[in-house]
């Protein structure tokens, strides 16, 4: 049996106006609080003395500056019982959390700015939730129960169908069933004490967008309100036991919406204003904690008892090449430097819109314009110039680029440089006064060194991915594991999204020819999820093998950020 110990920690961010993270719009600032938001830990020690860690954190993402931070504490705090290898960080993905904790300048352009103290907040409620689960340890049974929302529960939607139909394994769904094309089912690691639930895991993928962007408070949003709710109830029913704790993390929630979609979507979610925004997203979580306490107490949790292992890589993403098996039979399938799409500054139709229309047109022809004229004066460019469109477009495929962010340039105009004007748009503003400034010269846009990570509890293997997988997309990288996995005695794969740092979206290759919202965020190009699978395929074979035969690279780790560009865009002034 398993040493597990579990607690919760508040994540103390007062609300003082910056804009929240999640839906990146300038005027969506917090000016008060609706919820607590926590950081959520499980510490767990096999028989062998191997640790693992799972934490997660009401936040829209984890940055790689916050995994870094716990990481140096819980090194110092815990020595050789830290093993960062199966240290399982994620976040809800709640779009009404504070933002300015990441040391990439994209994400924190409407905060304004990097913020130090909401960082550090975060890492002290991480490390205290972590230290006090590791004190609360004791024997524990896991296990892993599963449940599947029937037909008729409103709880989860595809907002972006016509991408989902194009794939050649699902079964092309109406408009009127955009319920049914998503996984539906809930995975739920269950702990129990004495035969009695005190704690649980779950896993299953929709947005925590049900509270929209006009709204002002921080809030956990629906996976916030199914923690609570779950708690809630493990303590009615064992009221002499531990206090307990339950995580609702994300799975595929790339491609998911917690709001109606097909005929009529817009006036629904337009029924749906102000504070009942806050009590749909109560009953939505609700609905998820009804399904994962159902699923522990149907009897039917296979046990976790076994080895603790787990393996941790850092791969660039920039320049990756696919294995033809996962790429279509092409043998020339590459990522690129990452862009941005008109698709994805255009918004979701239901969840949260983006540019107007019209400016959505008139960008991507000047997008197509600039690729044609690129193309044309390829023999006419220097070598390494043109080595590197052709590279680009052959990535980067249909999509019509706005924002190429490794160049940072918007449109294929340096962002110092472009011509809209100031008032149009505040977070364009913001981004041309730190490129004028020379905040960003140096500074990643966006994270492309990225942590992949899989986690082994007995006969169960977590896959941990940086970014919002769509449900075709993890259902594919899930079965590339399972078959590396299967004969080393792994029953069941797992995806954790949202896990150890945040990089946008994975879309099949088929999904992001449709350049929906998904397809334009999926920033390495066509064969982002390609890569995935080769990358993680490779891992996995070296979970596999006993752990001294390992190969695997345990250096990598993304640059520092240059201190003097971070520090220009410290604790700016709210404007």
């Amino acid at each position: 049996m398993n040493v597990v110990g579990w607690a919760k920690a508040e994540i103390e961010i007062a609300p003082e106006g910056r804009a929240m993270n999640g839906y990146g719009m300038w005027n969506h600032r917090a000016r008060g609080r609706q919820t607590p938001l926590y950081a959520r830990a499980f510490h767990l020690t096999d028989p062998k003395g191997a640790t693992a860690i799972v934490c997660c954190i009401d936040m829209a993402m984890i940055n790689h500056s916050m995994r870094a931070g716990v990481c140096e504490r819980l090194n110092s705090e815990l020595g050789d019982d830290f093993a960062e290898e199966t240290f399982l960080y994620t976040a809800t993905h709640t779009h009404s959390s504070p933002g300015g904790c990441g040391y990439e300048a994209l994400y924190n352009v409407v905060t304004p700015g990097f913020v130090p103290r909401h960082l550090e907040a975060v890492i002290d409620a991480t490390v205290t939730a972590i230290l006090a689960a590791r004190d609360a340890a004791a024997p524990t049974e896991l296990g892993l129960a599963r449940g599947e929302f029937g037909p008729d529960v409103k709880v989860a939607w595809n907002r972006s169908l016509r991408a989902h139909n194009r794939n050649p394994e699902v079964t092309p769904r109406p408009s009127t069933q955009t319920h049914l094309a998503l996984n539906r089912q809930m995975d739920v690691i269950t702990a129990r004490r004495d035969g009695d639930l005190a704690a649980m895991v779950s896993l299953f993928g929709v947005h925590a967008t049900c509270i929209g962007n006009t709204l002002d408070r921080h809030d956990g949003d629906n996976k916030g309100y199914a923690s609570a709710e779950a708690e809630k109830r493990m303590a009615e029913d064992v009221p002499d036991g531990p206090d307990p704790v339950a995580i609702f993390a994300q799975a595929t929630a790339g491609d998911v919406s917690p709001h109606f979609h097909g005929e009529g979507e817009w006036a629904r979610r337009k029924a749906i204003t102000g504070e009942a925004e806050y009590a749909y997203a109560k009953r939505n979580g609700e609905v998820q904690s009804e399904l994962a306490l159902a699923a522990a107490a149907s009897g039917e949790a296979s046990k976790l008892d076994g080895d603790i292992d787990g393996v941790l890589i850092y791969v660039d993403f920039t320049n990756q090449r696919a294995d033809p098996r996962f790429a279509d039979g092409h043998t020339d399938a590459w990522t690129s430097e990452p862009c941005l799409g008109v698709a994805f500054f255009e918004g979701t139709r239901v969840d949260g819109r983006g540019m107007p229309h019209a400016a959505g047109v008139l960008a991507t022809g000047i997008a197509r314009a600039l690729r044609w004229w690129r193309m044309r004066r390829l023999d006419s460019m220097p070598i390494t110039g043109a080595a590197y469109f052709r590279r680009l477009y052959a990535a980067q495929g249909p999509k019509d680029i706005l924002m190429e962010a490794g160049r940072k340039t918007l449109l294929g105009q340096p962002i110092a440089q472009v011509r809209l004007p100031d008032v149009v748009d505040p977070s364009v503003k913001e981004l041309k006064r730190l490129a004028r400034s020379g905040a960003i010269e140096r500074s990643p846009l966006v994270p492309t060194v990225l942590p992949l990570q899989i986690v082994r509890i007995g006969s169960l293997a977590v896959v941990c991915c940086p970014g919002e997988f769509t449900t075709i997309a993890g259902r594919r990288l899930v079965d590339t594991v399972a078959d590396v996995l299967g004969p080393s005695g792994i029953d069941d794969v797992l995806i954790c999204t949202y896990s150890n740092d945040y990089m946008g979206y994975v879309t099949t290759h088929e999904e992001y020819q449709e350049q929906a919202y998904e397809g334009g965020n999926t920033i390495f190009g066509q064969w982002t999820l390609a890569v995935f699978q080769t990358q993680f395929e490779e891992l996995a074979s070296q979970l596999a093998l006993a752990p001294p035969d390992r190969t695997h690279d345990r250096n990598t780790r993304p640059e520092p950020v240059p201190a003097d560009e971070l520090a220009s865009r410290t604790n700016l002034p709210v404007r």
